[in-house]
């Protein structure tokens, strides 16, 4: 993230409170819904510590109107929207980048994912390691990363693998292990 001030907004969706906190350059952070306004204050200021409650500009006001669309069942194309991820390893770049392509309904495995990067199945780590660490979740859409075989992985936003089985049956993908059942993380 850049060094300039830094705002945020909390605000209701369908699914519960969602937060946003943006820089001049761009969203720097974004929480899934949880089930408080309080709630999710508190989480989106673990990830943009310094950011103060601000009024957004056109982007983030379009930004939010689109998770609201999201968790209302429309399809939503979050790849417009500026992001100011600051200084991140370059492969987790090359990692956001490529889940940044995937549309509405569309999944992937993070060893395919790894595959399409031109790397070795050994990357499936590194790919579930970027999902873990995605601060604009929703924006680079990690829940559409799914274990391999189709199965649902992990997710580490609020309401876990319940939240990410969600999202998924918003978009018509139904995988092929319900959510809660024991799983292994990117195995492959």
């Amino acid at each position: 993230m850049s060094e300039a001030q830094q705002h945020h907004r909390i605000f209701g969706t369908a699914r519960g409170f969602c937060g946003v906190a943006w820089s001049d350059l761009g969203i720097t952070a974004f929480l899934l819904p949880t089930k408080t306004a309080e709630a999710a204050e508190r989480l989106l200021l673990r990830r943009a510590p310094d950011a103060e409650p601000g009024t957004p500009p056109p982007m983030v006001a379009d930004a939010i109107a689109a998770a609201r669309a999201y968790f209302e069942g429309e399809a939503t194309d979050f790849s417009r929207f500026p992001l100011d991820l600051g200084a991140q390893d370059a492969l987790f770049e090359r990692i956001y980048a490529a889940v940044r392509m995937l549309r509405w309904g569309e999944t992937t495995t993070y060893g395919a994912l790894a595959k399409a990067l031109g790397a070795g199945p050994e990357v499936a780590r590194e790919v579930g390691q970027a999902m873990a660490r995605n601060p604009v979740p929703l924006i680079i859409p990690c829940h559409r990363v799914l274990a391999a075989g189709g199965r649902i992985g992990g997710f580490s936003a609020p309401g876990g693998a319940e939240s990410k089985a969600h999202m998924l049956a918003l978009e018509g993908v139904r995988p092929t292990e319900p959510p809660g059942a024991a799983q292994q993380a990117f195995s492959f």
